[in-house]
C-alpha cells in the first residue's frame, strides 16, 4: 500500500531573497509525491516583483494549493492538518519575531505556531545583515522551541558558476531539513 504524500507548507516573506521561496517551490513541484501549500505575505508579493520577472500568479501557480495570509480557517491553521513541516524562504525579521514569540496573527505565523506545537520540522530561512542582538536572542528562542534557523549561505565548495546554482543548493539544503529528499547537489566530500 502506498502511503498518502508528502504534505509541504511553504511561506514567502517581504524578506529580500524571494528566489529562494520560487526555487524551493519549483523543487517540490517537480515531486508528484509531495502537495505543497503555499503562504505568500503582502510584501512578498511585493519583493517578487521587485526582484524577479516573474508574475506572482506564476509563482503561486507552482503550487498546489494557495492561501491567502488573512485567512485563519484554511486547514494549515489546524494541528489536525497533517502535514511534514513548513519552510519560511526566506523569512523576515518581522516573522522570525512573531514565531519566537507565538504571535500567530496571520495564517503565516499560525501555521508555523501549529508546525512547532505539533512537534513538525520547521525550517526558518532568515534574511538579514547584519544581525544585532535581538535578532540572535530571536534565533536563539526559536531554535529552542524547536525550528531549525537556516540562513541561505552559499557552499563555495561546491563551486558554483551562477547564482542559480547557489540558490538551488541552498534550496535543496533547507528542503532536506525537513526529511525530504530531493535532486543530487555537490555535497562536500572533504578536503
Amino acid at each position: 500500500m502506498i502511503g498518502p504524500p508528502s504534505r509541504v507548507i511553504v511561506g514567502i516573506t517581504g524578506a529580500s531573497g524571494a528566489a529562494y521561496g520560487i526555487r524551493c517551490l519549483e523543487l517540490l513541484a517537480a515531486d508528484d509525491t509531495i502537495e505543497t501549500h503555499l503562504v505568500l505575505s503582502a510584501a512578498a508579493k511585493r519583493t517578487i516583483q521587485i526582484e524577479t520577472d516573474r508574475p506572482v500568479e506564476a509563482i503561486e501557480a507552482l503550487a498546489d494549493h494557495v492561501h491567502g495570509v488573512r485567512d485563519i480557517a484554511a486547514p494549515i491553521a489546524s494541528g489536525s492538518f497533517r502535514s511534514d513541516g513548513m519552510l519560511i524562504a526566506p523569512c523576515s525579521i518581522k516573522t522570525l519575531s512573531a514565531v519566537a514569540n507565538s504571535y500567530a496573527d496571520s495564517l503565516m505565523t499560525r501555521a508555523a505556531d501549529v508546525t512547532l506545537k505539533e512537534r513538525r520540522p520547521l525550517v526558518l530561512m532568515v534574511r538579514e545583515t547584519p544581525l544585532h542582538l535581538g535578532h540572535l536572542r530571536l534565533c536563539e528562542r526559536v531554535t529552542e522551541i524547536g525550528a531549525v534557523v537556516y540562513p541561505p549561505v552559499p557552499a563555495f565548495y561546491a563551486h558554483p558558476t551562477s547564482i542559480a546554482e547557489m540558490v538551488t543548493h541552498t534550496a535543496v539544503r533547507a528542503i532536506e531539513q525537513l526529511g525530504i529528499r530531493l535532486g543530487d547537489i555537490t555535497r562536500w566530500a572533504g578536503g
